[in-house]
């Protein structure tokens, strides 16, 4: 089924992005508002996956996070949870590969609040909880919207982390990218290749489209 890879891919996608934008948000704050010591180690850590081929990142989620893997073997006995060469494991190995792009972008947004108006809402009786819901976090909402886009673009394209965890089961673990190099080594498949390719830029396109249009109103609201 031609649709299967796209379908897959838009689940990876959005699961991947979904359950690493919270933590992006988290992580980005910690890396713009606090200074402790090992802050530079947690920012090499956490745009390590940018710098390192895909191939090593996937290696070590299989080691990590495999059925004999530290993590996945626990996951396994205890929840009978098993994320190598499965569709979860996909939307793992994407969230980790979008999720510097995501932080970056959030945390940009970070730096350019101007905390004077958070210490203003202080000053008005605002709980910290509060300050960061009712202040903070819509001025950072067009820096987090760019963050999910950028990573669900990452988690659309990426290839080598995931093909190296969960493979390229044909309806199981097969994404967009994954159904175009198959399709490439088999002759014949030109067209194929060439829908799927289309496919992935309407996606894109789609996906920049509506992060500028949702920025838009969050910046006119």
């Amino acid at each position: 089924m031609i649709w299967a890879p796209v379908i897959l891919s838009l689940q990876v996608s959005a699961l991947a992005t979904i359950c690493t934008l919270p933590i992006a948000v988290w992580v980005a704050f910690i890396l713009a508002r606090k200074r402790f010591w090992g802050h530079g180690l947690l920012n090499g850590l956490v745009h390590l996956p940018l710098v390192l081929p895909p191939v090593v990142t996937g290696y070590l989620l299989l080691v990590v996070f495999g059925r004999q893997g530290a993590v996945g073997s626990l996951l396994y006995d205890l929840l009978g949870v098993t994320l190598a060469f499965r569709w979860t494991g996909a939307a793992l190995a994407a969230g980790i590969m979008g999720f510097p792009l995501m932080v970056r972008a959030i945390r940009l947004g970070f730096e350019a609040v101007d905390t004077g108006l958070e210490d203003a809402a202080r000053t008005l009786g605002a709980t910290n909880a509060g300050v960061f819901m009712r202040v903070t976090l819509p001025l950072i909402a067009p820096a987090v919207i760019a963050g999910a886009v950028l990573g669900f673009a990452k988690a659309l394209g990426e290839f080598g982390a995931t093909i190296t965890f969960v493979a390229a089961i044909p309806g199981q673990t097969e994404t967009i990218p994954s159904a175009i190099y198959a399709a490439l080594q088999v002759p014949g498949q030109e067209g194929a290749v060439v829908w799927l390719v289309g496919v992935s830029i309407v996606l894109a396109m789609g996906a920049v489209i509506a992060s500028e249009w949702l920025a838009r109103r969050m910046v006119t609201r």
